[in-house]
C-alpha cells in the first residue's frame, strides 16, 4: 500500500486539496518508479480525483487504474432491483458540504449524462458535516460521528425507496453497522434486508482486479504488455 508523502494534505476536503495531493503524489510516483512493481493502482480517495487520469495518461493508458468513486458506481448499478413501478434508487453518504455538488456532477459526467439533467436512479449526496480525518481521529467523539452518520442516512432513506447506500469516504470503513442499524430503524424488515451498503475501497479492489483481467483478455495481442 502506498501512502502519500507528508507534504500532501492530511485530509482531502475540497478541490484545492485534490489538486495539491495530485501534484505531490504524482511527483513521488515519478521519482520512485513504484508503479513498475504493480499490475494496477487504486486511488483510495472518494472523489473525482485527477490523479486517476494523470496516472493513466502517464502510463499511456496501458496501466489499469481507477478510483474508489468510480468503482463504487460500477458496483452499485448492477445491484439495483427493478420494481413494477421502476428501479429502486441509490445515494451517497459523504463528509462535508463541498462533496454534494462535486460528487453529483462527477457521477453524471462518469455516466455520460449532462449535469443539468436529473438522474432518476440517483437520490443524491448527503453530507455529515465532518471531515475525512474526523472518523478515526481524537478530536470528534464517537457519539457525534454516529449521530451525524445516522442523520445523513435518514435523509437519504426518506428520498427512497433506497436499495444501495455508498459510503462516500474511505475514512468511513468499519462504520457500516451505524448505517445498517439506521436502515433497520427507518425501513420495515422486508425493505431493510434488501439494502446494500457499499464500501468504496472494497468495490475498488474488485473493480481493479477485473480491469487487470479484462485488459489481458481483450487487448490486441499485437500490443506489447
Amino acid at each position: 500500500m502506498y501512502t502519500a508523502p507528508p507534504e500532501s494534505p492530511p485530509s482531502i476536503n475540497n478541490g484545492q486539496d485534490i489538486k495539491a495531493s495530485e501534484e505531490v503524489v504524482m511527483k513521488s510516483l515519478q521519482e520512485t518508479g513504484i508503479l513498475q512493481d504493480y499490475d494496477g493502482a487504486l486511488v483510495a480517495c472518494y472523489s473525482v480525483h485527477t490523479l486517476v487520469d494523470r496516472i493513466a495518461t502517464a502510463e499511456f493508458h496501458r496501466f489499469p487504474v481507477t478510483g474508489i468513486f468510480e468503482a463504487s458506481i460500477l458496483a452499485t448499478l448492477p445491484l439495483l432491483q427493478r420494481e413494477d413501478n421502476g428501479a429502486t434508487g441509490w445515494g451517497i453518504i459523504t463528509t462535508g458540504k463541498f462533496w454534494e455538488d462535486h460528487l453529483t456532477a462527477g457521477l453524471k459526467n462518469y455516466l455520460g449524462q449532462s449535469v443539468e439533467h436529473n438522474n432518476s436512479l440517483f437520490l443524491g449526496v448527503h453530507s455529515t458535516g465532518l471531515d475525512a480525518g474526523d472518523f478515526h481521529g481524537d478530536e470528534v467523539s464517537p457519539e457525534l460521528i454516529q449521530r451525524r452518520l445516522k442523520e445523513a442516512t435518514k435523509r437519504l432513506l426518506h428520498k427512497g425507496p433506497v436499495h444501495c447506500i455508498v459510503m462516500g469516504c474511505a475514512g468511513m470503513a468499519g462504520l457500516e453497522d451505524i448505517i445498517r442499524s439506521t436502515i433497520w430503524d427507518e425501513y420495515p424488515q422486508e425493505l431493510a434486508q434488501r439494502v446494500y451498503v457499499i464500501d468504496g475501497v472494497r468495490a475498488g479492489i474488485g473493480a481493479l482486479e477485473q480491469m487487470v483481467k479484462n485488459k489481458r483478455m481483450f487487448q490486441d495481442p499485437r500490443v506489447p504488455v
